[in-house]
């Protein structure tokens, strides 16, 4: 897919830039945030890929977290899509939690949503492809995400053995089948049947997982969301019952939002460089 890059600004070193291409997958047009570590200008770097959550687009990571820092110090590319389809073309509902920044990471089945509602093939295949055959990019591939994002790492890395190296999560939607914000989308992207949307449920694909890919997740020990739609409690009970590789951190006092996302990105980000690069 061709791309136009629309921001491109220094920035530790390195370089911010915006892209806006095309999308076969998904029928419209999409931006992504990209960051070029100063490493890039001698050689491929590993590439982590971060999803976004509700209402969110590519902006809200590449200006709030604080990422670029410890990419550069790391010599990670980070590249950050939107969270879904977008155009007047694209099928939309009231409301933040279904439609135009709501695409849950899935491919929708249902109309009028299967037309463009096709994050999951987005994320997995076409993205990754223009990243590696346009950047400098080395094939090495983590992936995180916060909420909603989160909830597509952890499903993505579930379903696709030894694609990435590393998987990790703030506050992700764990168990979208049990909760409402889950239960909305999927209905209306996947339809009614239950067992369809097990495909995309985090506590549900640990039982079958063939790569015990270690998961590594942050949640805000006052998240306003913990108990109504996050609910790790879940999760590590899915991981536990078949030895699934899980590190659950609660942190006292965090809510939901990017504060404290920025308060542990290095973090995270320092972990998935070990992974890249071992």
């Amino acid at each position: 897919m061709a791309a136009e890059r629309i921001e491109h600004r220094a920035c530790f070193g390195g370089w911010q830039d915006v892209y806006r291409h095309a999308s076969d997958v998904l029928g419209c047009e999409m931006t992504v945030g990209v960051y070029l570590p100063p490493q890039a200008e001698h050689g491929p770097c590993p590439v982590l890929y971060w999803l976004s959550g509700l209402t969110c687009t590519e902006q809200n990571f590449i200006t709030k977290a604080g990422a670029q820092r410890y990419a550069a110090e790391h010599g990670v590319i980070i590249v950050a899509p939107d969270t879904s389809p977008r155009g007047e073309a694209v099928a939309d509902a009231e409301g933040y939690d279904l439609g135009k920044g709501a695409g849950f990471y899935v491919n929708a089945t249902r109309e009028p949503w299967s037309r463009h509602y096709r994050m999951y093939d987005y994320i997995v295949d076409e993205l990754p492809a223009w990243v590696e055959a346009n950047l400098p990019a080395n094939g090495a591939r983590a992936i995180s995400g916060h909420s909603m994002g989160g909830h597509g790492a952890l499903t993505v890395a579930l379903k696709n053995p030894g694609r990435y190296r590393s998987v990790s999560a703030f506050s992700p939607i764990m168990a979208p089948s049990q909760v409402p914000w889950g239960q909305k989308a999927f209905t209306a992207y996947l339809g009614e049947d239950a067992v369809a949307w097990q495909q995309y449920d985090a506590t549900a694909l640990v039982a079958d997982a063939a790569e015990r890919l270690p998961l590594l997740v942050d949640q805000g020990g006052a998240d306003e969301f913990l108990q109504t739609q996050l609910r790790p409690q879940l999760l590590q009970a899915a991981c536990a019952a078949v030895g699934h590789p899980l590190t659950l951190r609660l942190q006292p006092g965090y809510d939901h939002s990017y504060y404290f996302i920025a308060s542990f990105i290095g973090e995270h980000i320092a972990h998935h460089a070990h992974a890249l690069k071992g």
